[in-house]
This record gives structure tokens, sequence and C-alpha cells, in this order.
């Protein structure tokens, strides 16, 4: 007799609900239809780890074919609202506070670009074209949340209060940086701020985001954790393991890609075939939005809201910023040899993060051509005061070397010491030491 027939004519299953009527007709391995209900009985599968339906036709998953994911935003370039229900709303100040910031930095870049150019430090990284995503996330976190940046994410840092001073005297390692002279130039952190120190390597901060989030977790804080990295990074081992892990685990973060276009002289379309940063998301189960990195109020309200879910759902959520890197990597890059003038030149003038911002400022009333004027005389004074008292400043006390290797000096850390400046007394004729603090 078929199953289907058994079921109308077994009298104790009169009354069983639809669960167990379908849980006892799966261990029968088989469909059935109990028509007076109308019930239908569809075998699903059962393997772990994926949520899919059977088919009975073999097609394959054709990404060239799928269509891309859109780019949330909320000004034009022309700096008018698209949606006005996608307004933030911001309040004058703030605005005005965003497009100072985004210039400011700008400002800081150009002083710091020519002072490697002519020796005076080591090494930088202008941050051109990004400005948007930097202060338009900055601005919608909580100055508590933990950040963790890459190299790129100054206008954070300046958005939270770090000084002028603060960003010059790191660059020249002298004595008033508060990494003591440790850290090569941008490589910036502030325990006051909440921002992880920067390190040179791609992508390790990924991980140990994901494993702050945790820590927040378990505490309960109402927090979140904020990671930066660029769309090179996420090529990285360590950018997979903090997606899962995260993921797995149900972490407070959002990963924040500033996809500029180039892995320093890689372009995107040697980096990966799929669509962006974001089609990753979804697989690894993170919330997941694209958005207009040039556009700082779509930058603002993504942050926002992401922040909101990631702490009351407590799950990650991966932002992809869509923007252009229009300096060069570094100064240790020269970005013509793969790119053209005219392409740099596009972004340049025809979608520009601040450009766009002041638009929209001039529309409101908040900004004219004076007001732009006075302002420009005023930031360049404010890096070029600051800019020079930091190469002003002596270097460090040697003995600097050896603090904080352990809470408190072993011996042997405490020999070496004494070795370095007995050596450095005794030939002093080849070291600097007027130019350094004074050892004790």
């Amino acid at each position: 007799m078929a199953f289907s027939r058994s079921l109308r004519i077994l009298p104790f299953l009169k009354n069983i609900n639809r669960e167990q009527l379908y849980s006892f007709a799966r261990t029968f391995h088989t469909q059935s239809v109990l028509s007076s209900q109308n019930i239908t009985f569809e075998e699903k599968p059962e393997f772990p780890g994926s949520k899919s339906h059977y088919v009975h036709k073999l097609e394959y998953i054709q990404p060239e074919l799928l269509e891309g994911i859109p780019v949330y935003r909320v000004m034009g370039r022309d700096g008018k609202i698209v949606d006005e229900t996608q307004d933030p709303k911001l309040d004058k100040d703030t605005v005005i506070k965003m497009y100072k910031d985004m210039t400011l930095l700008n400002t800081m870049d150009r002083v710091l670009y020519e002072s490697q150019r002519q020796g005076r430090i080591s090494f930088y990284m202008t941050n051109y074209g990004e400005e948007g995503t930097h202060i338009g996330s900055a601005a919608a976190l909580d100055p508590r949340d933990l950040v963790f940046g890459q190299y790129r994410e100054a206008g954070v840092l300046m958005w939270r209060g770090f000084t002028l001073d603060q960003f010059m005297n790191q660059c020249y390692g002298n004595a008033g940086d508060v990494g003591k002279g440790r850290q090569m130039p941008v490589h910036y952190g502030s325990r006051d701020l909440n921002f992880i120190t920067i390190s040179s390597p791609l992508a390790t901060q990924m991980p140990q985001a994901a494993g702050a989030a945790y820590a927040f977790k378990l505490k309960k804080n109402d927090l979140c954790v904020m990671c930066y990295f660029g769309e090179g990074a996420a090529s990285e081992g360590d950018a997979h393991a903090a997606f899962n892990f995260a993921a797995v685990l149900d972490c407070p973060i959002i990963f924040f890609c500033r996809n500029n276009g180039y892995a320093i002289s890689t372009p995107t379309k040697d980096q990966y075939k799929g669509d962006g940063i974001a089609s990753r998301g979804a697989g690894y189960g993170m919330l997941t939005v694209r958005v207009d990195g040039n556009d700082a109020f779509a930058v603002y309200n993504a942050t926002k809201t992401a922040r909101e879910m990631a702490i009351s759902q407590s799950r990650p959520v991966l932002i992809e910023a869509m923007t252009y890197r229009i300096g060069h990597h570094s100064t240790s890059d020269d970005s013509s040899a793969y790119r053209s003038v005219d392409e740099v030149s596009y972004w340049d003038k025809q979608d520009n993060p601040i450009s766009r911002l002041r638009n929209y400022m001039v529309s409101q009333g908040y900004w004219n051509d004076d007001i732009e004027k006075e302002w420009k005389l005023e930031s360049r004074k404010k890096v070029m005061n600051s800019f020079a008292a930091a190469e002003n400043r002596k270097k460090p006390n040697p003995e600097e070397l050896f603090h904080d290797v352990y809470e408190e000096m072993v011996p042997h850390i405490r020999r070496q010491m004494q070795e370095m400046k007995h050596h450095v007394l005794q030939y002093k004729e080849h070291y600097p030491l007027e130019h350094h603090e004074k050892m004790s």
C-alpha cells in the first residue's frame, strides 16, 4: 500500500500537527500529500552548513551574469540630496567640522608629503580622495568604540581629537611622539582616543579586531569595534580568518573596506574576479552594504546603522566604501607608472569628496568663497606652525629603546641599556647626542 494512502487510514494520525506529520513522513524518505488538508511535503537537503533546496536541472551559478551590488549614496556630485528621506539632518556645526577636518587633513598631507621629498622625514602616505570615508565613518561612531586602522585613516584620528602637533611629532619621531619614536611615520596610535597603533604588515589588524569585538560581546558594554582595511588587504588570509571568526562568534564589529581601486600598483581587475569585497559578506553570513565613499553623508548613514545593528544584534557588518586613491600609494610609489594622468584628474576634479561636501554647504548657506579663502589661510598656518615645532623638537632619549619591553625592566634588558650607554659615550663623536633628550 502506498504510504500516502496509509496515512489516510491510520486513525492515530488524525490529530497530529504539521511539524509532527512532516517529521513522520521524512522518516520514510518520501513525499506525501494529505489531500484533505492540501499539505505538500517536499524533501529538502539536510546537509549541515547550507540553506538550500533541491533542483533537478543541472545549472551553474554564473557570477558574470549576476547584477552588480548597488552603491548607496545620499548626495549627487553636485552636492544635492538625491532622496530627502536619506538626509542625515546633521546640524550646521557638525557639517562644518566634517568639512574642516577633511580639508585640514588635505593640507597636512601636502606639507608632510613635501617634507618627505625634502628628506626631512623618511616616509609618508597621503589620504587624497579618501577623506569622505574617514570623516563620514568617524562621525557616526561613539568615541569609546575601539578602532583598528590600516594606514590610511588619519582622518578618523583627526575627528576624534588627535592634534596637528601629535601628527607631526609622530611623523618626525621626536620626543613629543606618544609612541616615543619607535614607529615609522604614519603609524599612529592613541590609547586616549581608543585607536590601536597601526602596524605595517597588511591585514594583521583584522583578526585582532575580531578578537577585541568578541571581548566587547562578553563585556556587554554596548560598544563596537571598527576595523578599516583596503581591498588589497582583503586578499590576505587574515581577512578571511577575521570574517569567519567574527561571523561565527557573533561579534559586534564593523569591517570597513576602503576600495580605492588599487593595492599599491595592482588594480582591482588583477586582484579579484568577483564583484568587489561586498560580495564576500553574505558568504560569511555578514550584513553587508556597498556605499559611495566619496559621499560623506552616505558613509555616515551606513556606519551609523551598521553600528546600531552590530551592537543590538551582536553580529558583524561589512561596509564596502567605493572611492579612489588620488595620490600615490606612498612616498615609495610612483603611480604614473601604472595609471594615466587623465584617470587621476577625472576623480580629482569630477568626483572629489571635498568638493561634493562644499557644494552641499554652499547650497545650505553654510559656506562661501570668502569663508573658504579665510579657512585655507588659517588651516595652512596651523599646519606650518605644528610642522615647525615638531622639526625643532629633540629626538627621544636613547634609553627609551629599552623601556616598555616588559612592565618592569628585567636584568638582561637593563644590562643591554647600560652597554648601549657605555658604547655611545665612548664613541660620542659618531652619535649626535645634542639632538636627543639627555640620558640619565
